[in-house]
């Protein structure tokens, strides 16, 4: 048994354990309870979130409590398990590309950056825990399966009661599936697509017990692949397995582990040159590449994840909660850089490096939930405490040529093949951190009357973080005691609708000093939101227009230069003053859900704009305006057919870097992706289903502002797929 292994274990031993002694705690007349009646109701609830549909019952992603869409006074989106099939999304970047009010921004074949309102997205959670994604470092997470959640959540705006420390632009929350079936079900698909693409995907249920009080899910998928970028390659396993178990009759525990190895090659690190030295843009073709055939970055994502909940006779629940998490990156990386002639292609640079990253992540976290009676009406609360701890480390290894002839030459020929394999040496240290973030939060929902509900609550969050690199200095952040509020209204008119107005921050740190030498305030992203919501058809669709407003303050600006210790003006540092930040204003509607029997429909639109405190435009590269669209028709009783469009505005950077004779502008005009789908079901266990990606072949790149630089997206692609249910 491995050291993860053994930790895995101990992790499933103590929800065992404290499974054990809640039920200590609950009133004796539980274990005279009708355990079918209790259970039907958990079965239920599940349902709600993988109904055959474009909206959910309920999201926790905002708050603490079991709240509807309509009750959260926060835009929240939820794509359901069925339009990750209808639209074969497959990876989180698939998701991220089709949701109201979010963007990816693919600067390179496997690193990606998600934004919403204008700021980075750094909070990517799996079950309402933080994962280990630091965009830097990892080229896994933003290409992770979906095939282990059965629903992803996204929360837009500024998340800190739930997240801690981040940025005030959403917070993407994957909810894992979960073995809820008493009797024998699953499913088993077979892909293929364009490149090459090859992918099978199994999901069986089973109880393990006659009365089916203990189940048990697995899924596992396979997937490989060429792709449109010369020598570029995919290949990524993925194994999850969960147990459910019924302990009490109100007492559930869950207990599972999730694999994911992704082993890409060929990636390009760093995008494709913009300009020719001549002042004029590059066209290169889609298929172009800065990869040499040895080029790899594989990496593996280990999860192990326990939970007990017990509920009580008073309507309150209890619920206790354990993951580690372990990612390892190992990548053999090749940089090209430069501007290169347009006749001659030379003028590019390389360099070779090879990297292995650890990140090691424990979390733990306990919740109390229920209802409360004060001056005559039914109230809800909810406190919880959750405690972090993230251990980095990455090392090294320098490249070696010998004699061999490594330049780069025309890179208008370029094809990565002739380019030599460096020889690697030993792991040597370069780069290593340690984050810790505890938590202690509560929030409540009074209803002032019948139509008015107040929802007020805080968190409280130590966080402390030190490190070093092999290029900077050690530093050490600790902020004790960072509030973070939040407040809703909202207030009910007629059956269908509510409208609703709530204030919520974050706090980012960061490591900047001022004059004194002191580390300065974390940033706090203040979120003001207003908005009108409707849930019709008993819920099964769901709307929402919202206004919003996010400020930014105490944000690091350089103040002067200051000799510390003496050393003289060439070793003087900067200090820096804390001043208004960035401010992004704008609105998003969104429609999802059942339109009629058979129709399903998503429709979203945002559109914002941020600037800094001078007036200028920050973060150009990320679309200011966004609208997507899918819907799907059963036709015939075995035929549905469907399709949508993801718009997106016009972005942009000017590029300090760029040549004598450009204008420095690179620019991403506005562009439309169409997709369609059709699915045909032979009989209620069998489905053959066709998806066309990008139809009329649209070409769009996403930049990579800080070095001039530009990936081309995927061009038109279709895949067709069978699916056999049981």
């Amino acid at each position: 048994m491995t050291t993860h292994d053994r930790r895995t274990f101990r992790l499933t031993r103590l929800a065992l354990l404290i499974a054990a002694a809640l039920p200590l705690a609950a009133h004796a007349e539980d274990a005279d309870e009708p355990v079918g009646a209790v259970q039907q109701v958990q079965v239920n609830a599940r349902k709600l979130g993988e109904a055959v549909s474009y909206t959910a019952g309920s999201a926790r992603s905002a708050t603490p409590l079991e709240l509807s869409l309509r009750e959260t006074p926060q835009s929240v989106s939820v794509v359901t398990l069925q339009r990750i099939e209808d639209q074969q999304l497959q990876s989180v970047t698939d998701v991220v590309n089709n949701v109201t009010g979010v963007s990816v921004n693919q600067y390179e074949t496997n690193r990606a950056a998600f934004t919403a309102r204008g700021f980075d997205i750094d909070n990517l959670q799996i079950d309402g825990v933080p994962t280990t994604w630091d965009q830097a470092w990892s080229a896994g997470e933003v290409a992770g399966s979906l095939a282990l959640f059965e629903r992803v959540e996204v929360v837009r705006g500024a998340t800190g009661l739930m997240t801690g420390a981040g940025n005030p632009s959403a917070a993407i929350n994957l909810v894992r599936k979960h073995a809820t079936s008493r009797e024998l079900a699953g499913s088993v698909e077979a892909g293929i697509g364009r490149w090459k693409e090859r992918r099978v995907m199994g999901d069986v249920s089973t109880p393990l017990n006659a009365a089916g009080t203990v189940r048990a899910r697995v899924v596992g998928e396979y997937s490989k692949s060429d792709s449109w970028v010369d020598l570029l390659k995919n290949e990524s396993k993925t194994i999850y397995g969960v147990i459910d178990a019924d302990l009490g009759p109100r007492t559930q525990l869950a207990a599972g582990f999730s694999r994911q190895d992704l082993d890409p090659r060929a990636v390009m690190w760093g995008g494709l040159p913009f300009w020719y030295s001549d002042g004029s843009a590059t066209n290169w073709d889609r298929s172009k590449t800065t990869a040499a055939d040895w080029v790899s970055w594989a990496s593996r994502y280990d999860n192990g994840f326990a939970s007990i909940e017990h509920g009580f006779d008073n309507g309150w629940k209890l619920r206790a909660s354990v993951s580690h998490a372990k990612r390892i990156g190992d990548s053999y990386l090749l940089y090209l850089s430069g501007i290169p002639d347009r006749v001659t292609g030379q003028g590019m640079s390389d360099f070779a490096g090879s990297y292995l990253t650890t990140t090691r992540q424990d979390d733990i976290g306990l919740q109390a939930s229920g209802p409360f009676e004060l001056f005559g009406r039914r109230h809800e609360a909810s406190f919880g405490y959750t405690r972090m701890k993230q251990e980095f480390n990455s090392d090294n290894r320098a490249a070696s040529f010998g004699n061999a002839d490594h330049s780069v030459g025309d890179f208008n020929a370029w094809d990565g093949a002739a380019y030599p394999t460096p020889s690697w040496g030993a792991p040597t240290w370069y780069e290593s951190s340690e984050t810790k973030q505890t938590g202690l939060y509560g929030v409540a929902r009074f209803a002032l009357a019948d139509p008015l509900k107040l929802i007020v609550g805080a968190r409280v969050t130590d966080y402390e973080k030190s490190g070093r690199g092999l290029w900077t200095a050690a530093y050490a952040i600790k902020h004790d005691n960072e509030i973070t509020p939040y407040a809703g209204l909202v207030v009910d008119f007629g059956s269908n609708w509510s409208a609703y107005a709530s204030y919520t921050d974050i706090f980012q740190p960061q490591n900047r000093k001022d004059l004194a030498g002191n580390i300065l305030e974390p940033i706090v992203g203040k979120n003001y939101e207003a908005g009108v919501k409707g849930e019709f058809f008993g819920g099964r669709l769901n709307g929402s227009f919202a206004v919003f407003r996010i400020e930014q303050d105490k944000l690091a600006q350089e103040a002067g230069r200051i000799d510390r210790d003496g050393a003289g003006p060439l070793l003087e540092e900067s200090h820096y003053r804390a001043a208004e930040g960035a401010k992004s204003e704008g609105f998003e509607f969104e429609l999802s859900g059942e339109l009629a029997p058979g129709w399903n429909a998503t429709a979203g639109y945002s559109q914002f704009r941020a600037k800094d405190a001078t007036g200028l435009d920050v973060n150009s590269i990320y679309p200011r305006r966004l609208l997507r669209v899918f819907t799907t028709y059963k036709a015939f009783d075995a035929l549905t057919v469907g399709g949508g469009v993801n718009w997106e505005g016009r972005t942009y950077t000017i590029d300090p870097a760029a040549p004598a004779g450009s204008t420095g502008l690179i620019e991403q005009k506005s562009f439309a992706l169409v997709n369609l789908m059709a699915r045909y079901e032979f009989s209620p266990n069998l489905s053959a289903q066709l998806n066309v990606d990008n139809l009329f072949d649209k070409q769009h790149f996403g930049m990579f502002a800080a070095y001039g630089a530009l990936t081309y997206a995927a061009p038109r692609s279709a895949s067709l797929s069978l699916k056999y249910r049981f």
